[in-house]
């Protein structure tokens, strides 16, 4: 039982990252670009199965929403970098849409959506890590 508190705050992270991601959308009219959208493909199904995880208790579920969360972390990473050093953003300017080296916000001066979004997804991975541990523990003590 101890596992379901990582499954839920991992959920509750999805979630707030979710909503933001829409706030940001709908609310503040930004249009997402290309790796922003790649970035929720990726949480927005976090929202569901690691609620889904947490309301039945399913340990296996963790190896699904780490695969989620370490790839998200990648392209933020990435998405994060184009941004803020000049030598990673590709040498080929994006053709349609928003190009991903635009900063809606720049909270501190280093704070920005993919920030934001890596932040979750290496917390929910951190979450998964611990659900592993955690019940390591307990099949050691049995």
């Amino acid at each position: 039982m101890r596992n379901t508190k990582y499954f839920y705050i991992s959920w509750v992270i999805a979630l707030v990252a979710m909503l933001g991601s829409l706030y940001y959308s709908e609310i503040m009219h930004f249009v997402p670009c290309e790796k922003c959208w790649y970035q929720r493909i990726l949480m927005y199904p976090l929202v569901l199965i690691a609620g889904f995880a947490a309301f039945i208790n399913a340990y296996h579920f963790k190896y699904l929403i780490m695969t989620f969360s370490i790839i998200g972390f990648c392209i933020s990473v990435t998405h994060y970098l184009e941004q803020k050093v000049p030598g990673f953003a590709p040498i080929k300017p994006c053709v349609g849409g928003v190009p991903c080296t635009t900063q809606y916000v720049n909270y501190f001066g280093f704070i920005t959506i993919p920030f934001l979004a890596g932040t979750a997804f290496l917390l929910i991975t951190i979450m998964m890590l611990l659900v592993k541990k955690s019940n390591d523990v307990q099949s050691s003590t049995k």
